[in-house]
């Protein structure tokens, strides 16, 4: 066969696989309109979660309304059934107040108690609304679903066979911040289910 005939097909056999390589990952790297319409329940390794710096909570109100009623990051239970469920970082937030509570954002500090490294992160509960009097549990877990953020299974928290002090914080738009404390003791790591 003829060079000078092959030339014209092969340039265009590399352009129409190069556009449809391209056209690949730039749907692969795009998230959907689901993804984004729904960020309270992302799905299992959709979200990378990365430490922060700063805390990016600006909140100085001082009116009370939102309360911590409970933290976990071990020997959890399912607040429903009462069931042991996998560790993880687990909040229930309450309504104290007498309107219904927007804005909420979550600030997590982890120190591990030997080495006296930490790392931080920060979670927006977009689309959250709680309700006067209603008390929601927060999983910081990686699965989907209502109360279900992500989680870097490479933190402290995970990686770590030391003792880990938290310090965590609930915000929500027009009152009080509010703070608690959670404890993993020295051990193998936590579990995750």
């Amino acid at each position: 066969m003829n060079l000078k005939k092959l030339i014209p097909i092969i340039v265009v056999a590399v352009a129409l696989i190069s556009g449809l390589a391209i056209w690949q990952i730039s749907t692969a790297v795009t998230p959907s309109a689901s993804s984004q319409s729904q960020p309270q329940t992302p799905s299992t390794g959709s979200m990378t979660v990365l430490p922060v710096t700063t805390n990016p909570i600006t909140n100085t109100s001082t009116t009370p309304g939102l309360v911590i009623t409970a933290a976990a990051v071990q020997d959890n239970t399912d607040p429903a059934t009462k069931a042991a469920i996998g560790d993880r970082l687990q909040l229930s937030v309450k309504n104290s107040g007498t309107t219904p509570l927007t804005g909420l954002e979550i600030f997590y500090t982890m120190k591990d108690s030997t080495t006296n490294a930490t790392e931080s992160y920060y979670q927006r509960l977009d689309g959250v609304q709680l309700a006067p009097g209603a008390v929601m549990t927060i999983d910081f877990d990686n699965k989907t679903g209502a109360g279900h953020y992500p989680e870097n299974n490479f933190s402290l928290y995970r990686s770590s066979t030391n003792k880990i002090d938290f310090t965590i914080e609930a915000s929500a738009t027009g009152v009080a911040i509010a703070t608690t404390t959670a404890v993993k003791d020295a051990g193998t790591g936590e579990k995750s289910d």
